[in-house]
């Protein structure tokens, strides 16, 4: 109720507002006499009240008069009839069948949609509905009993049914004996204020791309949830499900594009759960799903899988079908002990491991682990989901100190590049180095790359690390170049990152470098995976042609493992694929690898391109790679990735004449 809204009632109808005692005939007006025969409010004659005439004012009391308390009862009605907000007046029963109207102003007529004769004589119960208190009907009766003026809110229902909402003031009158006679009710319609106030609330709490609940409304009911945990025997669980790579998309598509993939994967999220579940969107391609009273670990693996499964399904985008994959981490809770943001941590760092590692596991608790699962699932793959287990606390401090000391290692110069050799099958001779990043750390030793690197995408730092190792390795090529001259001349192949191969002035960054370090364009080869080479192949073959035009060397890595175009791959400027060592492990043992190498080198060569494949460890892959006509090969074979040092020694070595497809490690 609003303040002013009262003390304007407070101050017109005061605590014992009454008409002068000569205003009524004998006792308190009732059921008998609340009406005249023209429809008054009180029966018409010479000892009616200020409200007796059907428009509310007696004619006996116009400015005429000359006595004063008969002016103030005559301005009173007067001010009563014209006010904007509702006056009711009642007789004082409190029981069953209820008081009996005796009065309404214009302002409650044009309310509730009732004429005044369709009012006066009846009880106001005609205006309670499905939707009115009853709880704030009984504290009004307990009010008005003792005498006490009431203030509150209802609904209510006007006379064509449609609901509506009123603030309501009530206060008792009282004759000169001090008994109540009256209640004298003034009203207010507030329903478009709280249509407002609730959708401002819903907005607060709801997602107004989606319309799922927001992080808060999530928090709140996981928590009530947890509240409840220790009388249920059944279990809660929370789901944090991230989309992967949901950045291509918007990159690629553009925001909208984005906006109505968000949209489309609420809907199957919201059609994966049970209508008591909860799916919420924290923000981005984030979303929290609560799982309340189920039964087992089991029961929410299944929904994971059943999630999954829905979002592989085709989406159309502006015309376009698309397929997304997501990671999921998994956290369950047994007792209100789990705190609600713990849970949901742990719920993250478990999609963490799931798209980090491409594994499913199961183990077990809440929010904080829900966070950690999740980020556990991404760390495992794509399309993946991944239960907490108390495990994944460690490697997320583990993870959160590699990435603080990473921060500062370009600055206490700890990286170092290794090498591996790319080896001619016809001379033996090194004709390539491949540049590999080591770091080494003061106290953990040499971290291997599978730890820091996935971290150094993930926060950006790829791109600073990638342009410092082009820069060593252009630096360090161009140094053995001048040391053991060949012919043709020794080669740096350094590969560029997703986020490397998508800055915007990669090209030039590029060129800075090559004339820094004075190496010919034509000794350098940067290797892009045929992943990163096929996201977007339009703004690939830009790209690529910028680069080409500087005049280096292109290589796609890995290639095999991804979803290479053929329309695109004849368009690309690339000089070299390079095959997965994934097919090469299978020469001799497998007929399919046999088969898939084999169409590799021959596709290469078809199209003027150079086939090298990778990760070479046994004589008789190098064997069957030779009968095939491969150009050049690389792997453990030859040699492991090696310091400056023994690079030195290979390659004096080689230029002796000492070189061998048999060649080893000379450490």
């Amino acid at each position: 109720m609003a303040l002013a809204f009262k003390a304007w009632c407070r101050r017109l109808f005061g605590g014992a507002v009454y008409p002068p005692s000569n205003c009524y005939t004998g006792r308190r007006l009732g059921r008998q006499n609340a009406r005249g025969a023209g429809g008054e409010a009180f029966a018409p004659g010479k000892t009616a009240g200020p409200f007796s005439s059907a428009d509310g004012i007696n004619e006996s009391m116009k400015p005429s008069m000359r006595k004063q308390p008969e002016v103030s009862a005559y301005l009173l009605a007067a001010a009563v009839r014209h006010v904007k907000e509702a006056v009711l007046i009642t007789t004082a029963e409190l029981d069953l069948p209820g008081p009996e109207i005796v009065y309404v102003n214009e302002g409650f007529c044009r309310m509730t949609g009732y004429a005044r004769d369709g009012l006066v004589g009846k009880t106001p119960r005609i205006l309670q509905g499905p939707k009115t208190d009853r709880s704030e009907l009984d504290r009004l009766r307990r009010q008005l009993s003792l005498g006490e003026p009431f203030d509150g809110e209802i609904v209510n229902y006007r006379n064509d049914g449609s609901e509506y909402v009123i603030e309501w003031y009530i206060v008792p009158l009282r004759n000169t004996a001090g008994e109540i006679t009256h209640w004298m009710t003034s009203q207010r319609d507030v329903t478009e204020s709280k249509v407002l106030e609730r959708q401002l609330r819903y907005q607060g709490l709801h997602d107004h791309l989606t319309g799922l609940p927001n992080r808060i409304l999530f928090m709140d009911r996981l928590e009530h949830a947890l509240s409840l945990a220790d009388r249920d025997p059944r279990l809660s669980a929370v789901l944090f499900v991230d989309l992967d790579n949901f950045k291509v998309v918007n990159d690629s598509l553009g925001h909208e594009a984005g906006d109505d993939l968000l949209v489309q994967v609420a809907e199957r999220l919201g059609a994966s759960v049970r209508s008591e579940d909860t799916v919420a969107r924290f923000g981005g391609d984030e979303f929290g799903i609560l799982l309340e009273g189920v039964p087992g670990a089991r029961y929410v693996t299944d929904v994971a899988e059943r999630i999954i499964e829905r979002l592989r399904k085709t989406f159309i985008l502006e015309g376009r079908e698309l397929i997304i994959t997501s990671s999921i981490g998994i956290v369950l809770a047994a007792s209100s002990r789990d705190p609600a943001r713990e849970l949901l941590r742990k719920a993250d760092l478990a999609m963490y491991e799931a798209k980090r590692e491409g594994k499913v596991r199961l183990a077990g608790e809440l929010l904080r682990k829900v966070d950690i699962a999740m980020y556990e699932a991404k760390r495992e793959g794509k399309a993946r989901y991944q239960m907490f287990d108390p495990g994944m606390n460690a490697r997320a401090l583990k993870r959160l100190g590699l990435e603080s000391d990473l921060r500062q290692v370009l600055e206490r110069e700890e990286f170092v590049v290794h090498y591996q050799p790319e080896v001619s099958l016809e001379t033996g001779n090194v004709l390539g180095l491949e540049a590999l990043v080591r770091w080494e750390h003061p106290e953990r030793g040499l971290v291997p790359p599978s730890e820091f690197i996935p971290i150094a995408e993930d926060t950006g730092l790829i791109v600073d690390i990638g342009r410092w190792v082009l820069k060593e390795a252009c630096a360090q090529v161009r140094r053995w170049q001048d040391r053991y001259p060949s012919d043709p001349p020794l080669q740096a192949n350094v590969n560029l990152s997703a986020k490397q191969f998508h800055q915007p002035d990669l090209a030039g960054d590029v060129a800075e470098v090559l004339a820094e370090t004075d190496l010919d364009p034509r000794n350098l080869v940067l290797e892009i995976t045929e992943n990163v080479v096929m996201e977007d192949a339009v703004v690939t073959l830009a790209i690529l042609g910028a680069l080409k035009s500087l005049g280096v060397g292109l290589a796609i890595d890995d290639f095999g493992t991804g979803y290479s175009s053929l329309a695109y791959l004849k368009r690309f400027p690339v000089d070299t694929l390079k095959i997965d060592g994934l097919f090469v492990a299978g020469l001799g043992e497998s007929t399919k690898d046999e088969v898939i190498v084999a169409a590799v080198i021959g596709l290469a060569h078809g199209l003027g391109l150079t086939a090298i494949p990778e990760g070479v460890e046994t004589a008789e892959q190098l064997q069957r790679l030779h009968e095939m006509g491969c150009d050049m090969a690389q792997g453990f074979y030859f040699s492991k990735p090696l310091p400056t040092e023994a690079v030195d020694a290979l390659l004096r070595r080689n230029l002796l004449g000492g070189g061998s497809w048999r060649l080893r490690d000379p450490s």
